[in-house]
């Protein structure tokens, strides 16, 4: 075992900051990814069972519309990407990102009690599964990661600011 943590400690595996670009790197791609999607109203139109019975985004339908909401989700999702990207150079962006994500992901994990066939009837219901939960619950690692990239982002922030004062 020690040959191992002796093997990996020179491999560049635990490189300053490489768990850190990595987490940043991997949100980055998701909020691109899932924020494309948003921007086609078939997307909206899929997850109407989510937004409808989610706490904090039922109200985007009733306002917006399916458009309305496609545009409005869509461009959240690049904008927090874009920040989340930029916080590569600027910490204080990063900070923008990360507050955004962190609200996202408390958007989606709040549809979990609410959603529409999130538990399995056939296996005795909560805490049963369907494809619907897994969806919503794969969004607790992405608020973590979100709440991670804040911390850093903060902490650095602050750093800066006492190394040139």
């Amino acid at each position: 075992m020690n040959y191992l943590i002796e093997l990996l400690s020179r491999s560049g595996l635990l490189k300053r900051d490489l768990d850190y670009n990595l987490l940043r790197t991997a949100m980055v791609i998701i909020f691109v990814w899932f924020g494309y999607d948003k921007w086609f109203e078939a997307e909206i139109i899929d997850l109407l069972p989510l937004i409808t019975n989610g706490p904090f985004v039922s109200w985007t339908i009733p306002v917006l519309g399916t458009k309305g909401t496609s545009i409005f989700l869509g461009a959240s999702e690049w904008t927090f990407g874009t920040l989340l990207f930029l916080g590569f150079w600027n910490k204080k962006l990063g900070v923008l990102g990360a507050l955004g994500s962190c609200a996202t992901f408390i958007s989606t994990i709040t549809i979990l009690p609410f959603a529409p066939g999130a538990w399995h009837e056939g296996a005795g219901g909560f805490p049963a599964m369907t494809i619907v939960s897994a969806f919503l619950l794969k969004d607790l690692v992405l608020l973590v990661v979100s709440i991670y990239l804040l911390k850093q982002d903060v902490t650095r922030v602050i750093d800066a600011k006492s190394t040139v004062a």
